[in-house]
């Protein structure tokens, strides 16, 4: 028995248990400073109805953050640093770094805090100690108790909550009465029910004590969400205890101007001001076990400088370099002063990092894949309310502070991202947006699709990706920033070696950020193969509606572009054939020659790629026509001006009518870096690769699907 005992608050593994790793300091933590000196006060200005009340909502925040920790702890396995090391795995280590890093500031911060709060209570007891002494020999006392061994620091901690549990006995025994008790009803006369709630609030927080030291422990799986909880319900019945212990030991009066009413109603006062002490000091030790955890949870990751020597732990497990570090910043900040301003923003990190983890939780149950599968499973409707609940606290407490966090977090979240961090498992993100696509996919296909949400995307038929690669930047000035492309090739040998090649090919693409996929579909015959293809995204919701094609000097090739352009028709996909000069290329990639014919229905789809070129190329645009006489000109002129304004083209946009037969006015057009033209339903090759070298710049030619509207 004495052995079974033995192994349950230290485990023979030299691990943690439940008892030892997780209740213990969770409740220490959570029964603080506030609950000696705050709690008489709410009970004075709510009553013994609102105190209840505003006890049991903070608690249900807390109950529900501890839920859904419970429920995530028991679906992966929990590395090192808690909190931080779920965020990490469930929405990757930029996001985990990006809370984790402020998480790991406070919890420094607020070792601070408690030191301070001790070195008070010290001086209340023994006024004439020189204060400076009192912090440093406090600060290196919990700090030589923390680097000796976790172990060593929770049996201190299990004597803490004796003498703790001891005070509150002494309150709840008191002998002294009142002449008349608290208020049922309180009538909140120094603030009103939300301002008590918010000073309240902090003295519920600090259920991720246990979780901090995730990495000691024997079994976090089963310890965390049973150390949590227990924690959570047992100071929930002593904060309720001690709330009818100060409605019937002293009035209303009392309750709000006297902060040491436990002292002075106890069975022995000094009991409870040892129990004070004792509660800062155990805080204070919870945050000094637990921040250094989380900062060599960080450096493991590489997220943060200096990771290999902040990542080093002891023979013993113990992250001694992370703790020498994380005391340093403490005796820094009790030295410098004046950080109770943080305290607040401190409060608010620790509500971002709940309002995480009850977030992650509802995303995975929302999403119902089966990779998410706890042993402990909570209703969706608690994740939600615990992350719309620490939300709402947080700008309750300090709307100010709260975006302050939200920023920093934002602004560590792209440093992260730009480092490039790569973990070594996966996440859910690549899922989440998958579902919201698939969801947002559902929803679009109860609607018509309307050439108002025109944007190019782009289908790209490649024989070769080995040789082709000349248009590759003219496609992304037609696509980017809103377009996708869709490539692929047809192939019944080398495989593997083509994909690769496709890939390479459009990875500058991919990195502009647009949506590029790609396959290599095994067939023997191209046209087939193609013609599968454009049938199967046909279906989908992601389809394609522009096929682009390039037109060299093979002329027995010409037979598979006419099969082409005669399946993107079938298929209602606008068509886009580009003869490129050989010597020209795209010039200085400025400006753009539109040709266009008076009523002529198929230019729709040419005027959206012009206006997409000059969005890329910041050039300007030449509307070009025409004319057989002088009144033509004038009407055609009309007709540009017109064309123009309805098409809200910039105001750098030229009109140019030109004189002659085609041939002619091709060699008279103005200066341009692209020609667009119309495609007609006979395909002239003669004339597509005539007119490039006439006009000496490439071109493209443009065929309209129908669902194209730049009038939209």
């Amino acid at each position: 028995m004495k052995e079974r005992l033995k192994n349950f608050f230290t485990p023979p593994s030299g691990k943690l248990g439940t008892f030892g790793g997780v209740f213990t300091p969770d409740v220490l933590t959570i029964l603080g400073v506030i609950m000696y000196l705050r709690l008489g006060w709410v009970v004075g200005n709510a009553g013994l109805v609102g105190a209840i009340a505003i006890i049991i909502l903070a608690k249900s925040i807390t109950i529900a953050t501890s839920l859904s920790m419970s429920s995530i702890t028991t679906n992966i396995k929990i590395g090192a640093g808690g909190a931080y090391s779920i965020i990490s795995k469930s929405l990757g280590l930029e996001t985990g770094g990006s809370i984790g890093i402020p998480f790991y500031i406070s919890q420094t911060l607020s070792a601070s805090l408690y030191i301070a709060g001790f070195t008070e209570g010290w001086l209340a007891i023994f006024p004439s100690h020189p204060p400076e002494i009192v912090f440093v020999a406090t600060w290196l006392l919990l700090l030589t108790i923390a680097y000796i061994s976790t172990a060593f620091a929770i049996r201190v901690q299990y004597i803490i909550m004796v003498i703790i549990g001891l005070s509150i006995i002494s309150f709840l025994l008191s002998p002294h009465g009142s002449d008349s008790s608290g208020q049922l009803i309180g009538s909140f006369e120094d603030a009103n029910f939300w301002q008590v709630f918010a000073i309240f609030f902090p003295a519920v927080t600090g259920i991720m004590a246990g979780a901090n030291l995730s990495g000691d422990l024997r079994e976090p799986r089963r310890a965390i969400p049973i150390g949590t909880l227990s924690a959570i319900g047992v100071t929930l019945v002593i904060y309720l205890s001690l709330a009818y212990g100060f409605y019937i030991f002293a009035g209303s009066t009392e309750l709000r101007s006297n902060q040491m009413i436990m002292v002075d109603r106890a069975l022995w006062g000094p009991l409870v001001l040892i129990g004070i002490l004792a509660a800062t000091f155990s805080s204070a030790l919870g945050s000094i076990m637990g921040a250094p955890r989380i900062l060599q949870a960080l450096a493991q990751q590489q997220t943060i400088p200096f990771n290999r020597f902040f990542a080093q732990k002891s023979k013993r497990n113990e992250p001694r370099n992370a703790m020498l570090f994380t005391g340093i910043i403490i005796i820094v900040a009790l030295f410098l002063g004046e950080f109770n301003a943080l305290a607040a923003l401190i409060t608010m990190f620790f509500l971002i990092t709940y309002g995480t983890l009850n977030l992650i939780v509802f995303i995975q149950q929302s999403m119902n894949i089966i990779s998410f599968r706890p042993t402990f499973k909570v209703p969706r409707f608690v994740s939600l309310y615990g992350a719309l609940g620490c939300m709402f606290i947080m700008f309750l407490i300090n709307p100010v502070f709260s975006i302050v966090a939200l920023v920093v977090i934002v602004a560590l979240y792209v440093w992260l991202t730009r480092k490039g961090l790569k973990a070594n498992w996966g996440d859910i993100r690549g899922g989440m947006f998958l579902a919201l696509a698939e969801h947002a996919s559902r929803i679009a296909a109860k609607f018509p699709r309307h050439h108002v949400a025109w944007k190019p995307d782009i289908l790209i038929p490649i024989e070769d990706p080995k040789l082709w690669s000349g248009p590759l930047l003219f496609i992304r000035n037609i696509s980017y920033p809103s377009g996708s492309l869709f490539t692929f090739s047809v192939k019944n040998t080398e495989i593997e070696e083509t994909e690769k090649a496709l890939r390479e090919l459009v990875e500058p693409l991919d990195k502009e950020g647009i949506l590029v996929n790609t396959t290599v579909l095994e067939d023997e015959n191209f046209l087939h193969g193609t013609k599968l293809v454009v049938q199967t995204l046909r279906g989908g919701a992601f389809r394609p509606n522009t096929l682009f094609l390039t037109l060299g000097n093979n002329e027995q090739k010409d037979k598979n572009i006419v099969a082409l352009v005669d399946l993107g028709t079938r298929y209602e996909l606008g068509v886009l054939i580009l003869r490129q000069h050989s010597r020209m290329a795209f010039g200085m990639q400025k400006d753009i020659n539109l040709w266009l014919r008076d009523k002529s229905p198929n230019w729709h789809l040419a005027m959206l790629i012009a206006l997409q070129l000059q969005l890329n190329w910041e050039g300007k645009i030449n509307l070009v026509t025409v004319a057989r006489d002088a009144e033509e000109e004038t009407r055609l002129f009309n007709f540009l001006n017109r064309l123009s304004d309805r098409t809200r083209l910039p105001s750098l946009t030229e009109f140019h009518v030109l004189h002659g037969d085609f041939k002619d006015a091709l060699q008279k057009a103005p200066r341009a870096d692209i020609n667009l033209f119309g495609l007609g339903d006979e395909l002239n090759f003669e004339f597509l690769r005539e007119t490039p070298e006439l006009i000496k710049s490439s071109c493209l030619f443009v065929k309209d699907s129908g669902q194209e509207n730049a009038l939209a």
